[in-house]
């Protein structure tokens, strides 16, 4: 992962809008395991998602599978933990808080990633630098990172730990795929190379369009038909990218790959992509994310190239 020596399988398992939500504790459970099974060693977790509830059904799969410890990664995301005054946000006392909540939700003496969900305009890093630096140093977590933070403000708080000599952050858990590329090719380009970060990347698969089953018509029965996600279906089901999906699922063909295995594929070649987290309803997607691992020879420069040519969306790269 980035410049630490955490050793993250490429394709990783997240629980975001599926546990305790859209699958039963039951498939969830089958999902793990076989993502664990095959290779799969990072499972992702947050606070917020489906208000703790996610991180309780993961907590008891874990402890029922009884895995060694030592085989398998766990994070967990901070910021969103309630509506009141210090429920929520990246100050000292949520982050502790928000620490032991998830840690006892998901039955953990310790997390191996602590991850700011979002950054805080109301907190100062420096507060939220020094709380990750405690929480390390009380052996609870092992990293932290952050998730969707702007590159300023990862160089800050990587900046804040060096003057202060405490730890700092390792890692970001930005959105990447074919579809969502500035921030990570331009925004944190020079922080892979200056800081050695690490990338846990969310939605490789832009959250199934890139798989072509939207291409003739929208799916309602996915995540694009969930209440309060209307904002990820309005960003992303746009005629362009559709138009863009379909050319995609034509070369697939050519090449005698699916077209998801594409898109996965693409994301992993990135080599400053650490892992990519995937998600899945059923144990059927785990089984084909994983599979997609199997056509990565054929992934070459010049395919690279075309893909390219066919999304045309390559972001631009300031002059200096």
């Amino acid at each position: 992962m980035g410049g630490t020596g955490l050793q993250l399988s490429e394709l990783s398992f997240g629980s975001w809008l599926t546990f305790a939500k859209q699958i039963k504790d039951n498939t969830a459970e089958e999902c793990m395991a076989y993502a664990y099974d095959n290779g799969i060693n990072f499972f992702d977790n947050a606070e917020i998602y489906s208000k703790g509830k996610s991180e309780e059904v993961m907590g008891k799969i874990l402890k029922k599978m009884g895995w060694d410890r030592s085989t398998y990664v766990v994070s967990s995301k901070v910021f969103w933990g309630g509506d009141l005054p210090n429920q929520s946000g990246l100050s000292r006392k949520h982050i502790m808080e928000g620490f032991e909540a998830s840690a006892r939700r998901l039955q953990m003496d310790y997390l191996d990633l602590f991850i700011c969900h979002r950054p805080d305009k109301n907190t100062p890093i420096e507060e939220t630098v020094r709380a990750m630096n405690d929480l390390i140093t009380q052996g609870k977590i092992l990293y932290w990172g952050t998730s969707e933070w702007s590159a300023q403000e990862i160089q800050e708080a990587y900046g804040v730990a060096r003057q202060y000599n405490l730890v700092p952050p390792s890692m970001e858990q930005p959105q990447y795929n074919m579809l969502t590329r500035d921030k990570f090719e331009v925004e944190y380009k020079q922080l892979y190379k200056n800081i050695g970060l690490g990338t846990t990347v969310w939605s490789p698969l832009a959250s199934g369009l890139l798989t072509g089953k939207h291409n003739k018509k929208l799916q309602e029965a996915t995540r694009f038909g969930i209440d309060g996600l209307d904002w990820l279906k309005d960003r992303l089901y746009q005629k362009e990218n559709i138009d863009r999906v379909i050319a995609l699922d034509a070369f697939a063909k050519e090449l005698g790959i699916p077209t998801a295995a594409l898109a996965l594929l693409w994301v992993l070649k990135n080599p400053n992509v650490s892992t990519a987290i995937t998600g899945a309803s059923k144990v059927e997607q785990v089984k084909l994310n994983i599979d997609a691992l199997e056509y990565k020879p054929l992934i070459t420069n010049e395919v690279m190239e075309k893909i390219e040519g066919i999304l045309d969306n390559a972001p631009e790269h300031p002059q200096f």
